[in-house]
Parts: C-alpha cells; structure tokens; sequence
C-alpha cells in the first residue's frame, strides 16, 4: 500500500495535467451542437480505461449518447463492485461570470476551477487514478470492478434504464460506488448513505368560465387565486407538520444511531440561517434543521400563478390559478402513494365554489443504505485513511434517481463516497473541484478497494 500511495504523490502533476484534457472536451450532453464533442469524450474515457489496465472497455450506444463500459474481473471470490459516473457536463451559460475560460483548466489556490471539475469528470478520473496505481504497483486490484460511464446524466438518464435491463448480465455485481456527491464540508469527511425521493404535483383551480372585471363581479365569485392560496395554506399545521392524513404512516424513524451521529456534524443554526439572510429557520417542530433536511418528509410550494402579473395594474378576478408543489420523501414512502394521498386531500379540501384538477407530473423513490453495510463501513475506514481524520455519516435531502434504479433493476445497494463540497458551485459558473480533496479523493478510493473485502467477509458474503 506504501507504495502505491508514494506513487500517486509523485504522479500528482501528471494527473492535473489529465484531467485538464479530460475536462477540455465541451461534452454538453443538453446541446446538439456538441454531439460530436460527446462522441469524443466518450472514446477519451474508453481509451483511458484501456490505459490504466482495465478490460473489455467498449462505447455502447444508445438511443441518444453513448454509455463507456469496462471491467478488470480478476479477483475470483471477491466482491464485484459497478463503479458509476457521468462524461457529460452542464451548459457554461453565463458565460460572462466564468473568471477564466469554463474548458481551461484553471488553478487560483487550492481549488482547480472548469465546467465538470467537480460534477462529474473530477470525480469519475479519481478512480481512474486509483485503479491506475493499483495496476502499476501491484498489476492487479483487491476487488473486481465494472464501470459505467453514462452521457446523459445531466439530462435526465433517459436511456440508461432500458441499457441497465438489457445489460443486467454484464452488470451484475454486490454493490454499486458512485462519487458524484459532496462531503458535509470543507475538511470533514463523510459518507452519504440516504436520499429523499419525491413526488411532483400541479395543481389548476378553475372558477368562473372566464377573467371578469374584479369591481362588477368582486364579492360574488370565490377568486381561484385566494381558494389555492388557502389550500395550500392548510397543508401545514403551527408545528410545522403536514396535514395530508396518511402522509406520515410509512416514514421510517431515525435510530438513536443516527441521530447521535447527526450531532457529531459541525452544524450551526444560527450561521445557516444567517447564510440565507434569514432572521429564523422554520420546519416540523421536535426535530432539528438537519433532521429536518435528511430525514424528514416535506411539502413545498414550488410555484403559484394566476390573473395579472405584467406592470401597471388591471383589475381582474382571474378565471384559474395554478400550483406546482413537491413533497420530499423518506423511506419507507413511496412516490405513488405520496401523490395519491396528496389528490385525495386536496379534492376533499376543495370548497365547492370552484373546481380542482390535480396532476402528478414526476416521482422518484427514496434510498437508504444501511450504516452497518459493508460497502458504508469501507467507506468509513477508507476516508479515515484517505484523509486522516473520523469521517462523519451524512444524508441528502435531494435525490438521485439512478440509485433507486440499481436497486430496482439490479438489487444493489449504492456507496455514495462523494468528494466534491456543498458550495462547489456545480451547474454554475466557476463550478471547481478542491485539490486537497481531488488528491484526498485518489488515496480514499485505494483504501476502498482494500478495505471492501475485509468488511464484505465479517457479513458473510
């Protein structure tokens, strides 16, 4: 192992040097007018896999970008992990905020900053360089591994599940590692081992067949916009919780576990508030902000339009008004049932002076991966390693949909083991990827590979 950590400290400049050709190609997944960029980045990726020892390294195409896959299935009896990450990257737009060019590589201290640095391309060639110094000092790695570089992610995944089910073969593996994520914050390691699902509703209130003039028919006609805005209004009660019967049945406690080790997160309400230009947080009374961020369920108001909006006043009681809200989900929710109690409260919520249409538009799944897995307790002991320091265990309230997807399609757990950080700036102008955790990054994802086989046989796997 000492060798192969010396080796990744001498090659350091060799790697920045990579990546900046990695992160030169403007692989713009959203615009057509880089497809063949897309094209190029995904032999880049295959021709890097070949280089650092991998096998079987082929582009396979889809129905939109292609998918870069290979493998190194070299260590009969151990596990077999489905490495996943993403080649192509957001728009730059503005351009006129980028500090430097947003496909030049630029370093200013400790941060090297470019379009994809952090989300995903930095993250993906860290494991590239950790299979890399394994090969070169050992010629073999502690775990077998398959990768799946996708170029759609930043579009939505559209094509990645129907290639997951026909691929689910050549996919088939114990656990799935995806660094595409972020550590709680600057110099403190974490893992990440759940995410929110959520559920996606619009809703239109329709009163009168048409706008009317607010003086002649004000006080006789239920205004679409106050009847929302009053719905939406009920949904929550003075605590904070949601009144949608139901709502609550399926959500799983946290343990005592996680709890405790919520407190252990260096975390200030005050400076958060504070960040946000906030007096007072708000949220479900009995649990703190970060519970309520991670494992809590939620109900937001996305948006609310109707009547006039443009400049100067017209006096109009408008015809309809509309709401987009979106409930977060925890396990064990689930997003069908979530919006079907949600179109259920509403209708019978909904006074008779107007009608109510509700529309679920999008769903994903929670995922949670248990704390005493051994994929999370690898990644515990190897960013322990990687960095010198405890790691810490940490939630997302977001959600990432291809992570209930292996579960549905493979049944495979996922690792979060990000090392990006929470103002990185990803999807942004002068998006960057932090060296210490670039370099950082290369040592944990050794140390994983090592560490995976020790934990997967204490499991009886």
């Amino acid at each position: 192992m000492q060798q192969i950590l010396s080796y990744i400290d001498s090659n350091k400049d060799r790697y920045l040097s990579e990546l900046k050709d990695f992160i030169a190609i403007p692989s713009v997944s959203s615009q057509g007018q880089h497809n063949a960029d897309m094209q190029r980045c995904a032999e880049w990726v295959a021709n890097q896999m070949k280089t650092i020892g991998m096998q079987n390294a082929q582009i396979m195409p889809t129905p939109g970008h292609p998918v870069v896959y290979s493998e190194w299935l070299g260590a009969p009896g151990k596990p077999t992990v489905l490495f996943y990450g993403h080649y192509d990257v957001q728009p730059v737009d503005p351009l006129n905020l980028w500090t430097s060019p947003p496909f030049e590589a630029t370093i200013r201290g400790d941060q090297l900053f470019a379009r994809g640095s952090a989300d995903d391309k930095g993250q993906v060639f860290i494991h590239f360089k950790a299979i890399e110094a394994c090969m070169k000092n050992s010629g073999s790695l502690p775990v077998n591994i398959k990768m799946l570089i996708e170029g759609e992610e930043e579009v939505g995944s559209a094509n990645l599940d129907n290639f997951v089910e026909a691929h689910k073969e050549l996919l088939k593996a114990d656990l799935v590692l995806i660094s595409d994520s972020s550590m709680f914050a600057k110099g403190v390691p974490s893992v990440c081992y759940g995410l929110r699902g959520l559920a996606y509703m619009e809703v239109e209130v329709t009163g009168p067949n048409s706008d009317l003039h607010s003086g002649s028919f004000g006080g006789s006609l239920h205004n679409p916009i106050q009847a929302l805005a009053e719905m939406i209004a009920s949904l929550h009660d003075k605590n904070g919780k949601i009144t949608i019967p139901g709502f609550y049945d399926d959500v799983r406690p946290l343990s005592k576990k996680e709890r405790d080790a919520f407190k252990k997160l260096p975390w200030s309400d005050t400076k958060y508030a504070k960040q946000w230009g906030l007096k007072q947080l708000y949220g479900e009374k009995g649990f703190t902000t970060l519970e309520r961020l991670w494992a809590r369920p939620t109900l937001e108001c996305n948006g609310i339009w109707g009547g006039y909006t443009g400049e100067g006043a017209k006096t109009v009681l408008p015809a309809k008004a509309f709401a987009k809200i979106s409930m977060r989900l925890v396990p064990d929710q689930t997003s069908a049932k979530a919006a079907k109690l949600f179109e259920k409260h509403l209708k019978k919520i909904a006074p008779r002076t107007i009608d109510i249409q509700v529309r679920a538009l999008h769903g994903g799944e929670p995922a949670i991966t248990p704390i005493e897995s051994p994929g999370v307790q690898a990644a515990i002991a190897a960013l322990q390693k990687g960095f010198g320091k405890k790691p810490l265990y940490q939630r997302e309230g977001g959600s990432i949909p291809i992570v209930v997807q292996f579960k549905k399609l493979l049944g495979l757990d996922t690792v979060l083991l990000g090392f990006g950080l929470p103002d990185e700036n990803a999807h942004a102008p002068n998006e960057f990827i932090n060296l210490d955790n670039f370099f950082g990054g290369i040592r944990t994802s050794v140390h994983f590979y090592n560490e995976l086989p020790n934990y997967w046989g204490k499991k009886g796997k």
